[in-house]
């Protein structure tokens, strides 16, 4: 279950996007916007933007049920065969575009003294990241769920950015279960998000009041 492959990774170590392995208490490592399955250069990254974009269109427009790769090729003005060497599914493509929002979003200011603030602004900040996007909110739930070894690589690019985040807010003496803890509140969360139970505001104010009863056990 996708959940739990997010929720989890290596104790109190993280999996940057680059598939080195980083100290949570080390600095924020810059991360990798190359593409799943293959090193970019600049022509071919600018190519994969222009799938991201183009899905973008195409979902909104026709929903992730009628998302397909080729419609995506031929919104962006690329070939079918070439979007086939970027991504193996829709469902691979989809986690690249919540994957690239994740990475590209700066985490809150680190500045705030107490843990337990920086931690709740971290889970509030990931519950809102696609509030304002509900197509996209929708088709991240359902392709996380996917069974394509790209979309497996990219549930631990996802589930290992966020925890590192997680531990950063903590601190260095981090509690590997409190973390576990936190990252299942986060993930059934946005799980209910994605499925429509509630809006992201909602639920990022219920996973804010089931995360404050853990932090303060």
């Amino acid at each position: 279950m996708w959940i739990a492959q997010i929720a989890s990774c290596s104790a109190g170590r993280a999996i940057v996007a680059s598939g080195h392995v980083s100290d949570p208490a080390s600095a924020r490592p810059a991360v990798s916007m190359e593409a799943t399955r293959r090193r970019l250069t600049e022509k071919q990254a600018d190519t994969v933007d222009r799938l991201t974009r183009a899905a973008m269109d195409v979902l909104s427009r026709e929903g992730f049920a009628g998302l397909t790769v080729r419609m995506v090729a031929a919104q962006a003005g690329v070939g079918t065969a070439t979007a086939y060497t970027y991504f193996s599914s829709k469902e691979h493509l989809v986690a690249e575009m919540f994957w690239r929002r994740l990475a590209a979003m700066e985490p809150p200011a680190g500045d705030e003294p107490d843990s337990t603030a920086r931690v709740l602004g971290v889970l509030r900040q990931i519950a809102l990241l696609l509030a304002d996007e509900p197509a996209l909110a929708g088709a991240v739930t359902a392709a996380l769920l996917g069974t394509d070894p790209d979309v497996a690589h990219l549930r631990l690019r996802i589930g290992s950015e966020i925890r590192r985040r997680l531990i950063e807010a903590l601190g260095a003496d981090a509690d590997l279960e409190l973390v576990e803890t936190l990252e299942m509140i986060y993930a059934g969360a946005l799980v209910r998000a994605g499925m429509g139970y509630a809006s992201y505001a909602e639920i990022a104010e219920r996973m804010e009041r089931s995360a404050l009863r853990v932090l303060r056990h």
